[in-house]
């Protein structure tokens, strides 16, 4: 474990500057718009762009980084994300900050590809799957820190604006000054929907699913625990325990996941989407003590992280080995397509009924969830569990990081020719 570590300490130290920037202003926009009074469902708009830019940037955003290098796009893309973060701090407009959240997202899924090429380089095979766990873990703390930022300054100030762009800026000095090329990401090749839909039915609808259930959450929570006066440090806590649930809980329930029917174990953290859902949509209209929302948010936080890593190891049981990067490459345009729509939906629906309608619309799905779940045990019977591929706590950032996954092939190891790497 040390020597994975401090082969890639720089690049983590990096991405974590880099998460952490994107936390804070994750939580602020919508805490923001709140002391605004902007409408839920406007607030929704804005907060789901960046799921739409995400899901541009996952398609468009490695040809650039294939012509032009690793570190130039590193440091472009970083830059513009810096400079985006900043620029909500010059103008209140929600048709604006949409279009600003838009270009962050597709700056932070180059980003996120550009880093994780980088791991992969650094990492040997036999150390694989320690790295993707440090990135992991790196990535869950560095967002839950970045949401407890938002209490350093004042909401209505450029602090937070200033402090968010510094983030994210820092985060070029470490990776920048790694000398070490790209593997050839041109190598990753989504596969169809069809072709992963026909494999596995459950697993790219319960993706799709999970996009829907996390990307509504993660934009709108703020806004729901605004709407119930609660003071911003409250609000951060209220968004940081379902991170930390996500942490915590996603190593207990991948291991019943390898152990027991896959599908089982989905149908149970579903069961808990949909009861921490309930719990939190009734407290919502009724009112209740700060600390039953937190425990209902850690459970709920758990559910949403697994979601996606069952899915995906339910998709990798009927894939081969040789597909499978090309597998996450398209389960992660399902999940980012997902993520662009729910938060919309959900907006509306506070818009209309008040904002603990949110959890109504996590209940409504994750039961929907559930039926499905139901119906694809009854189509398909289970694979024995010595069969089954091992549960991977995997992230929804870009598909060269499941690379790292010890289930899959290891890219080729490098994409450009270069002597000397290090203007590349």
């Amino acid at each position: 474990m040390t020597l994975a570590l401090r082969a890639v300490f720089s690049l983590l130290f990096g991405a974590g500057l880099l998460i952490l920037g994107n936390g804070l202003i994750g939580i602020l926009l919508p805490i923001r718009m709140g002391v605004e009074n902007v409408s839920a469902d406007l607030s929704g708009i804005v907060m789901s762009a960046f799921y739409f830019g995400f899901m541009v940037g996952s398609v468009a955003g490695q040809p650039i980084i294939r012509r032009v290098g690793h570190i130039r796009a590193f440091a472009a893309f970083a830059a513009l994300a810096t400079a985006v973060s900043m620029a909500h701090a010059l103008v209140f407009d929600v048709t604006v900050w949409a279009i600003l959240r838009a270009i962050s997202g597709f700056c932070m899924a180059a980003l996120y590809a550009t880093i994780e090429s980088w791991l992969n380089v650094k990492s040997s095979n036999d150390h694989r799957g320690q790295v993707l766990s440090i990135y992991l873990v790196t990535s869950y703390l560095a967002s839950l820190l970045g949401q407890l930022l938002v209490n350093t300054y004042e909401i209505e100030g450029l602090g937070l604006f200033c402090l968010g762009g510094l983030m994210m800026s820092l985060s070029l000095v470490p990776v920048v000054l790694t000398r070490v090329a790209g593997p050839e990401i041109g190598a990753v090749k989504r596969l169809g929907l069809r072709v992963l839909y026909k494999a596995s039915p459950l697993g790219v609808v319960a993706t799709w699913g999970a996009g829907m259930l996390s990307g509504a959450f993660y934009a709108l929570a703020a806004i729901y625990a605004d709407s119930l006066d609660l003071s911003v440090f409250e609000i951060s806590l209220f968004i940081s325990v379902p991170i930390f649930g996500g942490l915590v809980l996603q190593w207990p329930i991948g291991r019943l996941s390898d152990r027991y029917d896959r599908r089982t174990v989905l149908l149970g953290v579903l069961v808990v989407c949909v009861v921490s859902s309930v719990v939190l949509s009734f407290f919502g209209y009724t009112g209740a003590e700060l600390t039953t929302l937190l425990v209902a948010a850690v459970f709920l936080g758990g559910a949403l992280a697994t979601i996606y890593p069952i899915a995906v190891a339910q998709a990798y049981d009927y894939v081969d080995r040789a597909d499978m990067v090309g597998a996450s490459g398209g389960l992660l345009l399902v999940w980012a397509i997902g993520g662009t729509v729910g938060p919309l939906i959900a907006s509306f629906l506070m818009g209309h009924f008040e904002a603990p309608a949110l959890f109504v619309y996590l209940a409504v799905v994750a039961s929907a969830l559930v039926i499905f779940t139901l119906y694809r045990m009854l189509r398909r019977q289970a694979l024995p569990a010595a069969e089954q591929t091992n549960f991977v706590a995997v992230q929804t950032t870009s598909a060269i990081a499941n690379a790292l996954d010890p289930r899959t092939d290891p890219l080729p190891e490098f994409y450009y020719n270069d002597e000397d790497p290090g203007d590349r």
